[in-house]
């Protein structure tokens, strides 16, 4: 370890979003990439040209981007409020902030409310890793609850008791997903009863990433919780999550302290063109949703009908798969071991969580992975 790092940095992993095979086999050219709930499908070719025209007659690569990136918060603002159904103007520029990728606006909050030993933050596992990664890369205390191993709803007991417990410091951030990831499950009326109990000098952060499939937004409320940050991005539904595009939506005195922490042009000249251009066609871009919506169906009921396997219902684009055999030992042997042939055919799935996270993908991946799985499944019987 070099002298100058922080000691507590040598416990890290590195982030590894495609990791290799673990077995040494060879993984086949051709992949159905089922492991990071990306979109299936590429833009169309003729907003791709479009974006290449912008980028050949529009973008001047010797000058840095649009650092107040008025144009995309507008009409962020425009689709946030058509998208929630709010016939007034209810959300504005100032209600908005991007970042590259959501992971930035994390960070940024993070920042904002818990370094300098000032707050901890709550989540409740299995959800997405990077707010502990992010708020451990920080020095920033993670407490973590449990949900309910059946429909996996927060152990709310145990979330108000660390709130009201912790001290030292105290929880100044809590991290919820709707609907959550890996298992694919929306806030249910408890959960938002709770979040909307918490008191104000608690931030609430609800990362709607997978909005568009849900259609199920908190977005009307945030006017009655100042606390509350709704994180979105153009990763998923979008089709762009090669241009790292996310953006929140609160309230102004917290978006005011977000664009005091965030780095200058911290969006490239072309994230920024396209995120427009996502925006601008949407009504083209977001008519892949239904057939997603009707695919993941299928596979839900086509995977329910083998027992070894419980299928979680899922609101989003992704769904996640557990086996049940005799007992755990030989349930993790065997999870391993189909997330591996699985690979070694060429589908990728997410292994996480005692179970498997499968993104929908098109209809020729989806029956390629049913297949696979079911295949696997006779022959380890």
């Amino acid at each position: 370890m070099l002298p100058f790092i922080r000691s507590d940095l040598a416990q890290f992993n590195a982030y590894k979003p495609h990791p290799s095979s673990d077995t040494g086999a060879a993984v086949p050219t051709q992949l159905d990439r089922l492991d990071t709930n990306e979109s299936p499908y590429d833009l169309p070719p003729d907003l791709k040209q479009k974006l290449a025209w912008t980028y050949q007659e529009v973008i001047e690569t010797n000058r840095y981007p649009d650092g107040g990136h008025e144009a995309i918060k507008n009409a962020i603002a425009e689709y946030v409020n058509e998208s929630a159904g709010i016939s007034t103007s209810l959300f504005m520029a100032d209600n908005i902030s991007v970042g590259n990728g959501s992971d930035e606006l994390i960070r940024s909050l993070l920042i904002a409310t818990c370094l300098q030993g000032e707050g901890a933050v709550l989540v409740a596992n299995p959800t997405f890793s990077m707010y502990g990664i992010l708020a451990k890369t920080l020095g920033i205390p993670v407490v973590t609850v449990a949900r309910n191993p059946n429909n996996f709803e927060i152990d709310l007991i145990a979330a108000q008791s660390a709130i009201e417990q912790t001290k030292n410091p105290p929880i100044r951030v809590v991290f919820v997903v709707h609907p959550n990831s890996p298992t694919a499950n929306p806030l249910t009326l408890h959960e938002l009863t709770w979040l909307r109990s918490l008191s104000e000098q608690v931030l609430v952060v609800i990362d709607e990433a997978y909005f568009e499939f849900s259609q199920t937004t908190l977005a009307s409320e945030l006017a009655k919780h100042p606390n509350w940050v709704i994180l979105r991005t153009f990763s998923k539904a979008f089709r762009l999550a090669a241009m790292r595009v996310g953006y929140c939506i609160a309230h102004p005195e917290a978006i005011a302290i977000l664009e005091k922490i965030r780095l200058p042009y911290n969006l490239p000249s072309f994230s920024i063109a396209s995120a427009l251009m996502a925006l601008q066609n949407r009504h083209i871009l977001l008519e892949s949703i239904p057939q997603t919506l009707h695919e993941r169906n299928k596979m839900i009921t086509a995977l329910s009908q083998n027992p070894a396997l419980q299928v979680i219902e899922s609101a989003t684009n992704f769904i996640f798969v557990r086996l049940q055999p005799n007992n755990d030992d030989s349930k993790n042997t065997a999870l391993k071991n189909l997330h591996q042939q699985l690979k070694n055919q060429g589908t990728l799935i997410r292994e996480i969580s005692g179970g498997l996270r499968i993104t929908i993908g098109t209809p020729e991946e989806n029956l390629r992975t049913l297949n696979r799985i079911q295949a696997a499944l006779v022959t380890s019987h």
